[in-house]
């Protein structure tokens, strides 16, 4: 009995399934799925051959910047600004007619920095209040602080 039913299935699974059809239909699948994914693959490879060539033409466009620094550094290093300036800083040296200027704080400078203690003081005292009255003065400014209290 088992051996009748195992003839009729292989039958049936030859003559339904194994047939010109189906061959050609699965050949074809695996030429287009070959053709997919060759197709992927050379994508992915001309992907990053083009993002190496930008890495490559970046490189180069730094490489050229930092030329093209390093040649106007050496002309202003030929300058007699330049030199002039290293003679100074270097030994001191001053042009004739030339006097030390030296600043001391005035009373512009004690304002400044008065102004500056208020600016800070108003920025601890906005850090240290609550979001709901940061809102507020943002959204109607510091003179409706009494609204709020």
């Amino acid at each position: 009995m088992k051996k009748i039913n195992i003839r009729k299935i292989y039958y049936h699974f030859v003559h339904d399934f194994l047939t010109v059809n189906n061959a050609v239909i699965v050949f074809a699948l695996i030429i287009a799925s070959s053709w997919v994914w060759g197709s992927l693959q050379m994508m992915q490879r001309n992907y990053s051959l083009q993002r190496e060539l930008d890495d490559k033409k970046r490189q180069l466009m730094i490489a050229q910047l930092d030329t093209e620094n390093a040649k106007l550094e050496q002309r202003y290093y030929k300058t007699k600004e330049y030199q002039e300036l290293a003679v100074r800083e270097k030994l001191g040296l001053v042009a004739p007619g030339e006097s030390v200027l030296i600043l001391t704080g005035d009373a512009n400078y004690k304002e400044v920095a008065s102004e500056d203690a208020k600016t800070t003081q108003k920025k601890q005292d906005i850090e240290s209040s609550s979001n709901f009255r940061q809102w507020m003065n943002f959204l109607f400014g510091d003179k409706h602080d009494d609204l709020i209290k």
